[in-house]
């Protein structure tokens, strides 16, 4: 079974599992017995309530859901609103991979924590500016070889197939000794055309 098929959320998926590995803060609204140790600035045995970590999006998630929440997520960094407005501004002209290697897949989980849709939108609207470019670099790839250095994980694999799909158009259109003909349905809606005009004249 590939392991890239399937985007969010996947189970089997390397870049899922690397992307909910990443870190958002978090505050504890109760207060957590034995577990201090993960609070290094502390020494107390307990979490007590009110205190701020960061944790990574698939342990927040859990503790974040159900009835009672143990805590209440906040943004990481790179979708809060000031990285938002600089997407705003010129998405295309970001350079992704320093923002995150899983910068959609990461917002694929962090936008739960989102209530206002603020994530949801900039994510949507990032792809979008950027897909057109996307297309440009995959047919001129060979003059800029390093534009996959600027790309997302999601991004590089779209920029891979759009490649791919170019070379072997490439070599279609050059190697293939076939004729390129009319389908029989354009052929026939031609003859029915020319006879409806000259039953008009």
């Amino acid at each position: 079974m590939p392991l890239q098929t399937g985007y969010y959320p996947n189970y089997y998926s390397i870049d899922d599992i690397l992307a909910t590995q990443e870190r958002t803060p978090c505050k504890f609204l109760l207060n957590v017995p034995k577990m201090g140790h993960l609070n290094p600035s502390v020494l107390e045995k307990d979490l007590s309530a009110g205190t701020s970590l960061e944790l990574p999006i698939w342990l927040v998630r859990e503790m974040s859901s159900g009835r009672q929440p143990i805590v209440s997520p906040d943004l990481p960094k790179i979708f809060k609103e000031s990285y938002r407005e600089i997407l705003k501004a010129d998405a295309a002209a970001v350079d992704l991979h320093k923002f995150s290697l899983f910068f959609y897949e990461m917002g694929a989980h962090v936008k739960h924590f989102d209530r206002k849709g603020d994530v949801h939108e900039i994510l949507l609207h990032t792809f979008k500016t950027r897909f057109r470019q996307l297309m440009d670099l995959a047919d001129n790839s060979i003059s800029d070889p390093s534009v996959q250095e600027r790309l997302d994980s999601l991004e590089r694999r779209v920029f891979q197939d759009a490649s791919k799909a170019r070379t072997k158009l490439n070599t279609w259109l050059v190697d293939s000794g076939a004729l390129l003909e009319a389908a029989n349905m354009v052929v026939n809606h031609k003859k029915r055309k020319r006879i409806n005009m000259e039953e008009l004249l």
